[in-house]
């Protein structure tokens, strides 16, 4: 039987993570081990400066006080004693797309996976503050992961869904979008009157690209955008080697030196 670990940042008494159990379960067996307060926004983290424990909450359903990779790893170590066949990351209350891929804890845990060798999907859904109705998102994310299986990603792969508010028209292939980030910090004082900071949501200005995840959730498509983990920046590879030949060598010796 196929093994399907779920994770996520929003906690594994998220409604969109058992919206995912529920959906996955005629695919194979599913187990979910997710943090067990919300890590919404911490990239790619790994805990390495306290310990961390595994609580068995209900029948194949564990929590982690850590984050989504960290919850990926201890499945594979700790749960599994090996590897899952895939590993599906959400439904993220709020979509992932753009430039914000980097900050999400969603997609880090799909990741994670890639770079352990298991397919890895992440799943979004448009934020609102009505009830959120996860039946769009948790059938897209049926529907990929039975094609997942059928025909499985290129190694260190990981589909980036992104799911509309209402019925969805259709799917689209997509790239990340991207745009003007502009981080609003705000400012406030205690009753002692000393300072403490929020990081806000500024005035961000998206880059219009006809093929881009933003452009097709805009439009009330699924947005399906494959990722991977080398920030490698292929284009500018022969720049930088024009920089490297015309600067000049700095040796460890010669710096500060008159």
């Amino acid at each position: 039987m196929r093994r399907i670990l779920l994770t996520n940042d929003d906690g594994y008494r998220s409604d969109g993570i058992r919206a995912l159990a529920d959906v996955l379960t005629p695919l194979g067996e599913v187990t979910v081990v997710a943090p067990i307060h919300e890590a919404s926004a911490v990239g790619h983290a790994l805990t390495i400066r306290h310990p961390l424990r595994l609580e068995r909450m209900a029948d194949r359903v564990f929590a982690v006080d850590g984050t989504p990779s960290d919850c990926v790893n201890i499945a594979v170590g700790h749960v599994y004693g090996g590897l899952p066949d895939l590993v599906v990351s959400g439904i993220n209350k709020g979509w992932n797309l753009g430039d914000d891929v980097t900050y999400s804890g969603t997609v880090a845990g799909a990741l994670e996976a890639a770079l352990l060798g298991i397919p890895g999907m992440a799943v979004s859904l448009r934020a609102t503050s009505d009830p959120y109705d996860f039946r769009s998102a948790a059938r897209a994310a049926l529907a990929m992961a039975d094609a997942v299986f059928r025909h499985p990603l290129p190694p260190r792969t990981v589909l980036n869904i992104n799911v509309p508010g209402g019925v969805p028209k259709g799917y689209r292939v997509t790239v990340q979008a991207s745009r003007n980030r502009v981080t609003s910090v705000g400012q406030r004082h205690d009753p002692k009157g000393r300072p403490y900071y929020w990081i806000e949501e500024g005035q961000d200005e998206w880059h219009p690209h006809a093929r881009s995840d933003y452009q097709a959730v805009r439009d009330g498509y699924v947005s399906l955008t494959p990722l991977h983990p080398d920030l490698t920046a292929h284009h500018a590879l022969a720049e930088v080697e024009r920089l490297s030949l015309e600067g000049p060598l700095v040796t460890s010796g010669s710096i500060g030196e008159a």
